[in-house]
């Protein structure tokens, strides 16, 4: 398993089970000792080497990760056979099956760990009643044993799902924060190359033209007053410096809306990069439609994360991406034929936001733009995404 804030304590009750089957067999070889019979001898061998093949088993890395389950129920077994073969000899061997016991949950898992408990205490119990008898005690002790270490060592494995599932979930959330911590420069970035480009075009791109206007319309008043040639130099300094300040322009805008705007930019998507992940998108936006270029930098920024979500989660075959202007707002939807989903599931109830990173990065861009986003799910009936601007509000 890999590091977590409860590694320590899932080291500590590894640690403690070694102790545990440590001092139980301690036990077993301590009162063959003190009490010899016929058999001390090899209780005591026998035990020592349980403990040998424990040690080996815990100390002894296994390499093959793939081999690693079958080389540890093997060991399991092993352990088992020689405690079966030490319990013949001495009821004291009872008491190592209260080790075995979580060393069954830890090795074999659920289903086939809780099994071997109720055969270990079954034979535990058993082998009790042929050495002292039946009594209370040798069936009362291991029956209750195996129940706490249900109890002990499924509460253990609870702890270490959750304890996966939260680092899962954390490195998940550390890799969400990167991509949005990306996406927000970039966005900052088109932004800002979009606001330098309309300041450029709105202050020094009208100036030179106006320049240019003014100059031609002076060089056609008179063409043969004197210095008419210094105001036809002028006016082609003005034309060439226009020319390069739209080049400007167009070089600040996103590559992606260089030639044929929001729906070249769409269409050209969906050709190349969206099609080949196997997805039919349909744009249905006019080249006609004029919008701001930062308009148009966010929805093509919006329509990139929205088929990334679809792409990713909704396992659709059709998205249909549609963009209407009226006289004072846009209307922009991504409509998908996925599986779809249940919004009260993935909206939280504090403050409208959402659980999903992707729309939430959705939602802050037309929250920024002043616009509002609406959100029509089912599951089994796909998902439509609306955006709603008002480009006035939005400049």
């Amino acid at each position: 398993m890999a590091p977590t804030a409860l590694t320590p304590v899932f080291v500590g009750l590894r640690t403690g089970l070694h102790v545990l089957f440590a001092l139980l067999a301690l036990v077993v070889i301590v009162r063959a000792v003190l009490r010899p019979g016929e058999y001390s001898a090899v209780v005591i061998l026998l035990s020592a080497l349980l403990l040998v093949v424990y040690g080996l088993g815990v100390l002894l890395p296994v390499r093959s990760r793939a081999g690693a389950p079958v080389v540890r129920s093997a060991w399991v077994g092993v352990l088992t056979l020689g405690w079966v073969g030490l319990l013949v000899l001495t009821p004291d061997a009872a008491f190592l099956v209260f080790a075995l016991f979580f060393l069954y949950l830890h090795v074999l898992g659920q289903w086939w760990g809780s099994a071997a408990i109720v055969a270990s205490t079954a034979v535990a119990i058993t082998a009790l009643a042929l050495h002292t008898g039946w009594t209370v005690g040798g069936v009362v002790g291991p029956t209750v044993g195996a129940g706490v270490a249900l109890l002990i060592g499924l509460g253990y494995q609870a702890l270490a799902r959750e304890a996966e599932q939260r680092e899962t979930l954390m490195r998940e959330l550390l890799a969400t924060r990167g991509q949005l911590a990306a996406t927000e420069h970039e966005s900052g970035v088109l932004s800002e190359r979009a606001r330098l480009a309309r300041e450029i075009h709105d202050t020094v791109a009208q100036g030179l033209s106006s320049i240019q206007l003014l100059l031609h319309a002076a060089e056609r008043a008179d063409a043969d007053r004197p210095g008419v040639e210094h105001i036809r130099l002028a006016r082609e300094t003005a034309a060439a410096n226009l020319a390069d300040t739209r080049r400007f322009i167009r070089e600040l805008t996103p590559p992606e809306l260089d030639d044929q705007g929001l729906g070249g930019a769409l269409r050209r998507l969906a050709r190349t990069q969206w099609s080949a992940q196997g997805l039919d998108v349909c744009v249905r936006v006019s080249d006609t439609v004029t919008l701001p270029m930062h308009l148009q930098t966010a929805l093509l920024r919006i329509a990139q994360g929205a088929v990334a979500n679809v792409i990713q989660h909704a396992r659709a075959t059709t998205v249909t991406i549609t963009l209407d202007v009226d006289r004072s707002n846009v209307h922009f939807t991504i409509a998908d034929d996925g599986e779809g989903f249940d919004p009260q599931v993935v909206t939280a109830a504090r403050g409208g936001t959402t659980d999903s990173f992707g729309l939430q990065a959705t939602q802050e861009r037309v929250q920024q733009l002043g616009g509002t986003l609406s959100i029509e799910a089912s599951p089994g009936h796909g998902t439509t995404l609306a955006v709603t601007l008002a480009p006035g509000e939005a400049a």
